[in-house]
């Protein structure tokens, strides 16, 4: 499987025939540097962990650019759809759907989701993370906007994530120093990536706290590239 990031926390997945994104922040983003047609091009699938406008991002159009079918919670699937989404696949919290060729599992995040419109915050489901599933390939876990909680040791448990993106950027997530020990007292990654950091001044400038938390763990701590695939 390659994984590029394209900063916040929009990712890439490659594998098999499939091309998939994950809350494709680009457009508004200061962190993202690349061409949304090219970063976007071949995608099958669109995950979106919550409705917030720095998750959603380009779903809209990418969507109806490229075909892709977008995965994510029911409410905001459906706000999507009165949007002009065509092709939604509903979910909710523990359910998992076969979307051809691998499987998508949401999971519990502790956040909140919604979006403003005419200066009202519109509550859009729940906030989620993401597991990926696909035979053959590693076990991908995107914790989409969180704290830690208690219950990361059930997800552990139930879907033996290899590999997890894990927001780090405090303010609105888990700090960096929290990210670590989440990662280290739950679960047994083969890697984990930082992500939701550097994006604004507001938030963590980059992943050099999480790296030092981690200095002493088996877990490979993967700082990546903006915009460079690497394979896990």
């Amino acid at each position: 499987m390659k994984i590029t990031w394209f900063g916040h926390s929009a990712f890439r997945l490659d594998f098999a025939d499939k091309g998939v994104l994950i809350d494709p922040f680009f457009t508004g983003n200061p962190a993202f540097t690349a061409d949304v047609a090219e970063v976007s091009e071949g995608v099958s699938h669109i995950l979106v962990t919550h409705g917030h406008g720095d998750h959603v991002g380009d779903t809209l159009a990418i969507a109806k650019a490229t075909g892709a079918t977008v995965v994510t919670n029911y409410d905001l699937g459906m706000w999507f759809v009165s949007q002009g989404l065509e092709k939604f696949e509903p979910m909710n919290t523990g359910g998992t759907v076969d979307v051809g060729g691998f499987r998508v599992s949401l999971v519990r995040a502790d956040h909140s989701a919604g979006l403003g419109e005419m200066g009202v915050e519109r509550p859009l489901g729940s906030p989620n993370g993401m597991i990926v599933k696909a035979d053959g390939e590693p076990t991908v876990y995107h914790m989409g906007d969180t704290d830690i909680f208690s219950d990361m040791a059930l997800i552990a448990e139930i879907h033996e994530p290899d590999v997890a993106m894990v927001p780090i950027g405090d303010r609105f997530t888990m700090s960096p120093l929290t990210a670590a020990l989440a990662v280290r007292r739950f679960f047994k990654l083969k890697a984990a990536i930082p992500c939701h950091y550097g994006t604004f001044p507001i938030i963590e400038p980059n992943a050099d706290k999480f790296v030092a938390a981690m200095h002493d763990q088996d877990t490979r701590v993967i700082v990546p590239t903006k915009n460079e695939a690497f394979v896990v």
